[in-house]
């Protein structure tokens, strides 16, 4: 690798999978720390953050897990501090967390709508409020948020907690960018579309009728430009260069990753 991230640190919330095979936040850890970032691997789920971080360990890279529910502000609170304790600094934060719930308004009860909008935004919030003291003593860092092409155009099933919670990514996005430009804080966003993940696996398995998880893939394939969903790698590398200094003059950006299914007429 060619050490883009060489002599920096990192922090990637979600740095887990739900289940086997590569999630966007695993992928982007290990791809960091590649690229010679020490990273702090933030999960939920503490061996699912340790997984991650075996596989850092047995490639030579550093990085070290932290569990932590990013609703909560003390963990993430806790979580910048350890990652202060460990490394030293914070050069980049990675917020990776997300969730979906399918249905409408009539469909969603007031508990599920609360919740999703806590773990895809108020996490994201909590993360920054956190982290951004440290990346203004210093006088430099970029925050990366993963939101969706969601945010934007319908992913072809009823989502509205998922959508709007994606939106609102971006307005935090934007605002935070112009917010912290004069101090040397870049804030940019990833769009994912059609992916193939653990996560999708997970949430949308009964989404597309019967046929299960083979009959959703398909369904997704189709309906990609290229034939075929994008993976977690893919997210993974525009988020190395979102935090890398080659994107030193990119703040506010909103960075498609979709195959080009957001130009799509049809």
């Amino acid at each position: 690798m060619s050490g883009r991230l060489a002599g920096k640190t990192a922090i990637v919330i979600g740095a887990g999978a739900i289940g086997p095979g590569w999630g966007n936040g695993k992928a982007t850890a290990v791809l960091f720390a590649r690229e010679g970032a020490s990273v702090l691997c933030v999960d939920i789920n503490p061996r699912a953050a340790e997984e991650t971080c075996a596989i850092v360990a047995r490639e030579g890279g550093t990085a070290a897990p932290f569990a932590a529910d990013w609703t909560v502000s003390a963990r993430v609170e806790a979580m910048a501090a350890e990652c202060l304790a460990r490394f030293g600094r914070i050069d980049v934060l990675h917020n990776n967390v997300g969730i979906v719930e399918v249905g409408g308004p009539v469909e969603l009860d007031e508990a599920r709508w609360d919740r999703l909008i806590d773990v895809n935004l108020k996490g994201m919030y909590l993360a920054c409020r956190h982290v951004l003291p440290t990346m203004q003593r210093q006088g430099k860092g970029a925050i990366v948020n993963v939101s969706s092409l969601a945010a934007y155009r319908s992913p072809g099933y009823p989502c509205a907690s998922y959508m709007a919670s994606k939106a609102a990514v971006l307005g935090l996005t934007r605002s935070v960018a112009l917010q912290y430009a004069a101090q040397g804080i870049r804030c940019n966003a990833i769009l994912p579309g059609l992916l193939n993940t653990p996560m999708v696996h997970a949430a949308l398995k009964d989404t597309y009728g019967p046929g299960g998880i083979e009959a959703m893939v398909a369904t997704r394939d189709k309906v990609s430009p290229t034939g075929k969903m994008g993976d977690a790698w893919d997210v993974a590398y525009a988020a190395l260069y979102l935090a890398s200094d080659e994107a030193k003059y990119v703040n506010g950006a909103e960075l498609a990753v979709d195959g080009g299914l957001s130009v799509k007429v049809a």
